[in-house]
């Protein structure tokens, strides 16, 4: 079988996002009954206006940083962080000084009943034996003062 490569990105991207989404490009790079992965590209000041859907979605900065709105919650997220967007809950993105890239990963459904009703089995980690434990956790805090950030590591202050 030979392999399959999608191509994103600067040239590949269309206007994307819901009603009242302004500044934002995309290109979705694979869809089928288990979900769908998108590339997002955000200009300065770009947003996804607020709203919900019924799949679980993850969204993975890749580059650049903004915010997220996930309910009433507002949080700073930058490159390297993913924010989870539950499933039937108001979420949003934007962006205010620099631009941002995503990828998203729109699960079918809020939960993996979609992929058993399909005739699918989720994929269990380990060696099956012991089911794995969801992780928990949280970010380490972000530093309080730009002098205590390395501006060489190319990240965004």
């Amino acid at each position: 079988m030979p392999i399959e490569i999608r191509r994103f990105g600067v040239g590949f991207r269309r206007p994307e996002g819901p009603p009242g989404t302004h500044g934002l490009t995309g290109q979705v790079i694979h869809s089928d009954g288990r979900g769908v992965v998108s590339e997002l590209a955000f200009v300065r000041g770009g947003s996804i206006a607020p709203h919900s859907n019924p799949n679980t979605t993850w969204f993975c900065v890749i580059e650049g940083g903004g915010w997220v709105l996930v309910g009433d919650e507002r949080r700073r997220v930058a490159a390297g962080e993913a924010v989870l967007w539950p499933a039937h809950v108001d979420h949003a993105a934007w962006t205010d000084q620099i631009e941002m890239r995503a990828i998203v990963v729109e699960f079918t459904g809020d939960s993996d009943a979609a992929l058993r009703a399909i005739g699918g089995t989720p994929r269990r980690l380990g060696s099956g034996r012991t089911p794995i434990a969801r992780g928990e956790g949280a970010l380490a805090p972000r530093p309080a003062r730009r002098t205590d950030r390395d501006r060489t590591s190319g990240e965004p202050l």
